[in-house]
C-alpha cells in the first residue's frame, strides 16, 4: 500500500514551506513565516495546491478555496475519472457534502442542518446567540448563559446553556482565521458523522458559515498530570532552513516507511485537552476530529506520547518513561487485538513481548514525525492566527525536540 504521508506535509501535497513556486521567495534568513513575491510584493505565502482526496494529508488541505489574497493561482489539476470507493471508508473519495435545502447529508448518516450565519471570531457571543435562537427557539435568549473556553489554539469555542450544570449546553465552535489552509472542513464533517454513528462523538446540531455546533460532553479535559494515570490511559531550536527541512522530509519518508506500522483510523491530535474522562461512568471519549483520518498507527500513539509534555507550558521531562509506555502499549494492543475483526471469536488479546517491543520502537520513532508536523503547523498559525498564543516559540520548541530526540530513537532496534 502506498504510504499516506499525512503527517509529513502540513498544508497540502505540495509543501509550500519547503518549495515556493516561481516568483516567491522567503524574506530574511531565519523564518518560514515571511514571504515576498519577486519585486518586493505582498507578504502572504504562496497559495497551496489542493491535495488529492487520499493523498498527503487531505484533512489539512485548503478545503474551501484556501487561497491567499494576491497569491498566484495553482495550475489546474489534470482531468481524471471519478475515483472508486475508498477501501477504508463508506464514502467516495472526492464526494462532496450536499448542501441542498440547508442540510448536509451522507449516505447512511443523518442529515446535518446548515445555517447561513457567520460568527465573528473576535466577538463570538452575538453570533452564538443568533445560532441558539435557531437551534433552541424555546430558550429565552436573555437568560442564556455563555462560557468562552480558552484552551484551544486553533478555533474559538463557546458554550451556550440554561442549566447551571451545563447539562443542556450547546457548543459553538468558530473556525480560526485561515485555518482552511491546513484543515479540510468537509473531511472533518465526514469524520464527525461517522464517529457519531458509532457512538464515539457527541451530537452534531448544525454547521454554519465558519463553524459548527455540537453537544457538550460532560467530563474533565485532561492535563499533563492526568495522562500518565493507568486508570485513564487503559481506556483510551530555531527554525531550520528550508534546505534542511526538505532533507528531513525525505529522510522521514525513507526511514519510517519500512517500519511496518499498520494503517488505521487515527485521531491525529490527541493532546490532553482532546481527551474527556467521565469519572462517574468510568469511560474516556475523544473530541475534535478536524485532523482525523487514516494514518500510521504508530504516529497516533507517538503523537499522544509527545502531548504528555503539554502545550502552553511545554515540559519534555513529562514524556512517558519506557515502563509507562510499555504498560500503556500493552493495554492498547490487548484492546486492539480483541476488537480486530480477524481476532473476534479466536481468543484474541494475548500480546507477545515481541509485539510489545515492536510497537514501542515504532511509536517512539514516529514521534519524530509528530514533532516535525506540529512545528510546521505552528509556523502557519504564527502567520495567520488571531489567537493569543506564541506559535513561533512553539514551532522552535518542537523543532528543537525533533533534532534532540532523533539520535536517541533511531538507536532503538526492532526485536529479532
Amino acid at each position: 500500500m502506498a504510504a499516506p504521508w499525512r503527517w509529513v506535509i502540513p498544508v497540502t501535497s505540495q509543501w509550500w514551506l519547503a518549495r515556493a513556486p516561481p516568483g516567491w521567495a522567503r524574506r530574511g534568513g531565519g523564518g518560514a513565516d515571511s514571504w515576498v513575491r519577486g519585486g518586493g510584493g505582498g507578504s502572504s505565502p504562496p497559495s497551496p495546491s489542493p491535495a488529492p482526496a487520499h493523498g498527503p494529508l487531505p484533512q489539512r488541505s485548503a478545503a474551501s478555496g484556501g487561497g491567499v489574497a494576491g497569491a498566484p493561482s495553482p495550475p489546474p489539476a489534470p482531468a481524471r475519472e471519478r475515483p472508486r470507493l475508498c477501501p477504508y471508508c463508506t464514502w467516495t473519495m472526492e464526494e462532496k457534502v450536499s448542501a441542498a435545502a440547508g442540510l448536509h447529508g451522507r449516505r447512511g448518516y443523518p442529515a446535518v442542518r446548515s445555517l447561513g450565519i457567520a460568527v465573528d471570531e473576535n466577538n463570538v457571543r452575538p453570533g452564538a446567540l443568533q445560532l441558539i435562537r435557531e437551534l433552541r427557539p424555546q430558550w429565552e435568549t436573555e437568560r442564556v448563559k455563555t462560557k468562552l473556553f480558552t484552551d484551544g489554539i486553533t478555533n474559538k469555542l463557546m458554550a451556550c446553556y440554561m442549566d447551571e450544570g451545563m447539562a443542556d449546553a450547546v457548543l459553538v465552535r468558530v473556525y480560526g482565521r485561515k485555518t482552511e489552509l491546513f484543515v479540510d472542513r468537509e473531511n472533518e464533517l465526514k469524520n464527525f458523522q461517522v464517529l457519531r454513528a458509532h457512538g464515539c462523538a457527541p451530537n452534531l446540531y448544525c454547521t454554519f458559515q465558519n463553524g459548527l455546533c455540537y453537544e457538550f460532553m460532560q467530563g474533565t479535559a485532561l492535563g499533563p498530570e492526568h495522562v500518565q494515570q493507568p486508570q485513564i490511559f487503559r481506556f483510551r531550536q530555531e527554525v531550520p532552513s528550508l534546505e534542511v527541512l526538505e532533507q528531513e522530509v525525505a529522510w522521514l519518508k525513507e526511514y519510517l516507511s519500512p517500519l511496518g506500522s499498520p494503517i488505521v483510523l487515527c485521531h491525529n491530535d490527541l493532546l490532553c485537552k482532546n481527551i474527556i474522562y467521565n469519572e462517574t461512568e468510568e469511560h474516556v471519549r475523544f473530541i475534535d476530529y478536524e485532523y482525523a483520518g487514516y494514518n500510521y498507527q504508530a504516529f497516533d500513539i507517538g503523537n499522544h506520547f509527545n502531548e504528555f509534555a503539554g502545550v502552553n507550558e511545554v515540559d519534555y521531562s513529562l514524556y512517558p518513561s519506557r515502563d509507562t509506555q510499555l504498560q500503556w502499549l500493552r493495554h492498547y494492543l490487548q484492546a486492539y487485538k480483541q476488537l480486530s475483526r480477524e481476532n473476534q471469536g479466536n481468543g484474541g488479546g494475548v500480546v507477545s513481548d515481541k509485539e510489545l517491543e515492536t510497537l514501542y520502537v515504532q511509536a517512539n520513532q514516529f514521534a519524530l514525525a509528530s514533532h516535525f508536523l506540529w512545528a510546521c503547523w505552528a509556523l502557519i498559525q504564527d502567520k495567520y492566527s488571531t489567537i493569543d498564543f506564541n506559535f513561533f516559540r512553539y514551532a522552535r520548541l518542537r523543532f528543537k525536540q525533533y533534532f534532540k530526540a532523533k539520535s536517541v530513537v533511531t538507536a532503538l532496534e526492532m526485536p529479532k
